[in-house]
Protein backbone atom coordinates (compact mmCIF):
# COMPACT_ATOMS: atom_id res chain seq x y z
CA UNK A 1 0.00 0.00 0.00
CA UNK A 2 1.33 3.43 -0.77
CA UNK A 3 -0.42 6.85 0.10
CA UNK A 4 0.62 10.43 -0.74
CA UNK A 5 -0.64 13.50 0.63
CA UNK A 6 -0.40 15.25 -2.78
CA UNK A 7 -2.21 18.71 -2.38
CA UNK A 8 -4.09 20.51 0.62
CA UNK A 9 -4.70 23.93 1.06
CA UNK A 10 -2.32 26.18 1.91
CA UNK A 11 -1.84 27.27 5.66
CA UNK A 12 -4.68 25.08 6.56
CA UNK A 13 -4.80 25.60 10.18
CA UNK A 14 -4.48 29.58 9.89
CA UNK A 15 -7.46 29.63 7.37
CA UNK A 16 -9.29 27.47 10.31
CA UNK A 17 -8.76 30.01 12.85
CA UNK A 18 -9.44 32.77 10.70
CA UNK A 19 -12.57 31.11 9.49
CA UNK A 20 -13.68 30.99 13.00
CA UNK A 21 -12.80 33.85 14.51
CA UNK A 22 -14.88 35.70 11.67
CA UNK A 23 -17.58 34.64 13.45
CA UNK A 24 -17.03 36.98 16.35
CA UNK A 25 -15.01 40.00 14.46
CA UNK A 26 -16.21 43.22 12.76
CA UNK A 27 -12.83 42.67 10.27
CA UNK A 28 -12.64 40.42 7.28
CA UNK A 29 -11.21 37.00 7.15
CA UNK A 30 -8.35 38.32 5.12
CA UNK A 31 -7.20 41.13 7.86
CA UNK A 32 -7.66 38.46 10.37
CA UNK A 33 -5.58 35.93 8.60
CA UNK A 34 -3.04 38.52 8.75
CA UNK A 35 -2.90 39.14 12.08
CA UNK A 36 -2.94 35.73 13.14
CA UNK A 37 0.99 34.48 14.09
CA UNK A 38 1.57 30.79 15.10
CA UNK A 39 1.00 30.79 18.11
CA UNK A 40 -2.20 32.49 18.35
CA UNK A 41 -3.10 30.04 15.66
CA UNK A 42 -2.07 27.15 17.24
CA UNK A 43 -4.02 27.74 20.26
CA UNK A 44 -7.06 28.93 18.69
CA UNK A 45 -7.14 25.35 16.69
CA UNK A 46 -6.76 23.60 19.27
CA UNK A 47 -9.74 25.53 21.89
CA UNK A 48 -11.50 24.77 18.85
CA UNK A 49 -11.37 21.27 18.60
CA UNK A 50 -11.51 21.02 22.27
CA UNK A 51 -14.85 22.72 22.30
CA UNK A 52 -16.02 20.72 19.31
CA UNK A 53 -16.98 23.43 16.89
CA UNK A 54 -15.64 21.81 13.89
CA UNK A 55 -17.86 23.51 10.91
CA UNK A 56 -14.15 26.04 10.09
CA UNK A 57 -12.84 22.62 9.67
CA UNK A 58 -14.55 22.02 6.46
CA UNK A 59 -12.91 24.91 5.28
CA UNK A 60 -9.51 23.06 4.59
CA UNK A 61 -8.99 19.81 2.22
CA UNK A 62 -6.71 17.53 1.50
CA UNK A 63 -6.12 15.19 -1.27
CA UNK A 64 -4.58 11.50 -1.18
CA UNK A 65 -2.98 9.33 -4.21
CA UNK A 66 -3.78 5.70 -3.14
CA UNK A 67 -2.09 2.77 -4.91
CA UNK A 68 -2.36 -0.29 -3.76
CA UNK A 69 -5.44 -1.63 -2.38
CA UNK A 70 -8.13 -3.86 -3.48
CA UNK A 71 -11.75 -3.19 -4.38
CA UNK A 72 -12.39 -4.41 -1.07
CA UNK A 73 -11.39 -1.23 0.68
CA UNK A 74 -12.62 1.27 -1.92
CA UNK A 75 -16.02 -0.24 -1.51
CA UNK A 76 -15.32 0.47 2.19
CA UNK A 77 -14.27 3.81 1.32
CA UNK A 78 -16.54 5.65 -0.26
CA UNK A 79 -18.86 5.04 2.49
CA UNK A 80 -17.31 8.14 3.41
CA UNK A 81 -20.08 10.17 1.45
CA UNK A 82 -18.02 13.78 2.44
CA UNK A 83 -15.47 13.16 -0.17
CA UNK A 84 -14.83 13.23 -3.62
CA UNK A 85 -12.93 10.15 -5.66
CA UNK A 86 -11.60 8.83 -8.76
CA UNK A 87 -11.02 5.49 -9.33
CA UNK A 88 -8.98 3.44 -11.91
CA UNK A 89 -11.90 2.46 -14.17
CA UNK A 90 -12.66 -1.49 -14.85
CA UNK A 91 -14.49 -0.30 -17.72
CA UNK A 92 -11.45 0.76 -19.78
CA UNK A 93 -8.57 -0.42 -18.18
CA UNK A 94 -7.41 -3.93 -19.45
CA UNK A 95 -7.06 -5.82 -16.32
CA UNK A 96 -5.78 -8.65 -18.20
CA UNK A 97 -2.85 -9.03 -16.00
CA UNK A 98 -4.63 -7.54 -13.33
CA UNK A 99 -2.30 -7.47 -9.37
CA UNK A 100 -4.39 -8.33 -6.76
CA UNK A 101 -3.90 -7.97 -2.52
CA UNK A 102 -3.57 -10.46 -0.38
CA UNK A 103 -5.09 -10.75 3.41
CA UNK A 104 -2.15 -11.28 5.72
CA UNK A 105 -4.24 -14.42 7.27
CA UNK A 106 -4.25 -16.12 3.93
CA UNK A 107 -0.68 -14.55 3.37
CA UNK A 108 0.45 -16.74 6.22
CA UNK A 109 -1.77 -19.43 5.81
CA UNK A 110 -0.02 -22.19 3.09
CA UNK A 111 -2.88 -24.13 2.43
CA UNK A 112 -5.19 -20.44 2.16
CA UNK A 113 -2.77 -19.23 -0.10
CA UNK A 114 -2.43 -21.80 -2.10
CA UNK A 115 -6.33 -22.28 -2.94
CA UNK A 116 -6.61 -18.59 -2.77
CA UNK A 117 -3.89 -17.93 -5.46
CA UNK A 118 -5.03 -21.21 -7.52
CA UNK A 119 -8.14 -19.12 -8.13
CA UNK A 120 -7.23 -15.62 -8.75
CA UNK A 121 -5.34 -17.32 -12.07
CA UNK A 122 -8.57 -19.25 -12.89
CA UNK A 123 -10.14 -15.95 -12.84
CA UNK A 124 -7.23 -14.21 -14.91
CA UNK A 125 -8.10 -16.69 -17.62
CA UNK A 126 -11.92 -16.67 -17.14
CA UNK A 127 -11.25 -12.87 -18.05
CA UNK A 128 -9.18 -13.51 -20.65
CA UNK A 129 -11.86 -15.77 -22.62
CA UNK A 130 -14.84 -13.15 -21.84
CA UNK A 131 -13.06 -9.98 -23.35
CA UNK A 132 -12.52 -12.30 -26.67
CA UNK A 133 -16.57 -12.85 -26.66
CA UNK A 134 -18.18 -9.85 -24.94
CA UNK A 135 -16.95 -5.89 -23.91
CA UNK A 136 -14.95 -5.34 -21.64
CA UNK A 137 -17.29 -3.45 -19.25
CA UNK A 138 -19.04 -6.82 -19.19
CA UNK A 139 -16.19 -9.53 -18.79
CA UNK A 140 -15.41 -6.98 -15.59
CA UNK A 141 -18.10 -8.42 -13.78
CA UNK A 142 -16.15 -12.04 -13.35
CA UNK A 143 -13.01 -9.60 -11.50
CA UNK A 144 -12.62 -9.81 -7.57
CA UNK A 145 -12.53 -7.82 -4.90
CA UNK A 146 -8.98 -8.57 -4.54
CA UNK A 147 -8.27 -6.56 -7.49
CA UNK A 148 -5.67 -3.79 -7.15
CA UNK A 149 -7.01 -0.56 -7.41
CA UNK A 150 -5.69 3.04 -7.90
CA UNK A 151 -7.49 6.06 -6.06
CA UNK A 152 -7.48 10.36 -5.57
CA UNK A 153 -9.05 10.69 -2.72
CA UNK A 154 -10.72 14.03 -1.36
CA UNK A 155 -11.52 15.04 2.25
CA UNK A 156 -11.82 18.11 4.56
CA UNK A 157 -10.61 18.33 7.88
CA UNK A 158 -13.77 17.78 9.47
CA UNK A 159 -14.42 14.39 7.50
CA UNK A 160 -10.98 13.24 7.88
CA UNK A 161 -11.54 13.44 11.80
CA UNK A 162 -14.40 11.42 11.72
CA UNK A 163 -12.61 8.82 9.21
CA UNK A 164 -9.83 8.92 11.74
CA UNK A 165 -12.26 8.17 14.32
CA UNK A 166 -13.89 5.00 12.94
CA UNK A 167 -11.35 3.86 10.56
CA UNK A 168 -8.23 4.05 12.73
CA UNK A 169 -10.25 1.52 15.02
CA UNK A 170 -9.09 -1.88 15.69
CA UNK A 171 -12.64 -3.23 15.26
CA UNK A 172 -12.19 -1.61 11.27
CA UNK A 173 -11.46 -4.25 8.85
CA UNK A 174 -7.24 -4.35 8.47
CA UNK A 175 -7.08 -2.86 5.10
CA UNK A 176 -9.12 0.23 5.17
CA UNK A 177 -7.53 0.55 8.84
CA UNK A 178 -3.78 0.47 7.65
CA UNK A 179 -5.24 3.00 5.09
CA UNK A 180 -6.02 5.34 7.79
CA UNK A 181 -3.52 5.29 9.72
CA UNK A 182 -1.22 6.39 6.25
CA UNK A 183 -3.31 9.16 5.61
CA UNK A 184 -3.42 10.40 9.52
CA UNK A 185 0.58 9.96 9.23
CA UNK A 186 0.84 12.41 6.20
CA UNK A 187 -1.89 15.38 7.56
CA UNK A 188 0.01 15.74 10.37
CA UNK A 189 3.23 16.56 8.80
CA UNK A 190 1.43 19.59 7.28
CA UNK A 191 -1.01 20.11 9.88
CA UNK A 192 -0.14 19.03 13.45
CA UNK A 193 -2.09 20.98 15.36
CA UNK A 194 -5.29 19.59 13.67
CA UNK A 195 -4.85 16.31 13.88
CA UNK A 196 -2.60 16.20 16.89
CA UNK A 197 -5.57 14.50 18.66
CA UNK A 198 -6.75 12.56 15.72
CA UNK A 199 -7.70 8.80 16.27
CA UNK A 200 -10.12 6.34 17.54
CA UNK A 201 -11.44 7.19 21.04
CA UNK A 202 -10.01 5.09 23.05
CA UNK A 203 -6.73 6.88 22.15
CA UNK A 204 -7.72 10.63 21.68
CA UNK A 205 -10.65 9.81 24.82
CA UNK A 206 -9.58 6.76 26.68
CA UNK A 207 -13.07 5.82 26.15
CA UNK A 208 -14.48 3.13 23.67
CA UNK A 209 -18.12 3.39 22.37
CA UNK A 210 -18.35 -0.15 21.02
CA UNK A 211 -19.52 -1.64 24.56
CA UNK A 212 -19.83 -5.62 24.22
CA UNK A 213 -18.09 -5.52 20.81
CA UNK A 214 -14.78 -3.83 22.41
CA UNK A 215 -11.58 -4.93 21.71
CA UNK A 216 -10.57 -4.97 24.55
CA UNK A 217 -7.56 -2.54 24.07
CA UNK A 218 -8.35 -0.06 27.16
CA UNK A 219 -8.76 -3.04 29.65
CA UNK A 220 -5.21 -4.05 28.16
CA UNK A 221 -6.55 -6.96 26.80
CA UNK A 222 -5.45 -7.07 23.50
CA UNK A 223 -2.60 -5.35 21.95
CA UNK A 224 -2.80 -2.55 18.91
CA UNK A 225 -2.99 -4.78 15.62
CA UNK A 226 -0.86 -2.75 13.87
CA UNK A 227 1.81 -3.65 16.31
CA UNK A 228 0.84 -7.30 16.15
CA UNK A 229 1.32 -7.45 12.30
CA UNK A 230 4.76 -5.38 12.52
Amino acid sequence: MHVELIAWTPDPERTVAAAARLCYSTASAAEIARALDPEKTRSFVNKLIEMGHQSPLEHVSFTFAVEGVSRALSHQLVRHRIASYSQKSQRYVDETNFTWITPPSIEKNPVAKEIFERQIEAIRRCYAELCAAVPREDARYILPNACETKLVVTMNARSLLHFFRVRCCNRAQWEIRRLARLMLAEVRRVAPELFRNAGPPCETDNYCPEGEMSCGRLQGKVKDEEDAEA
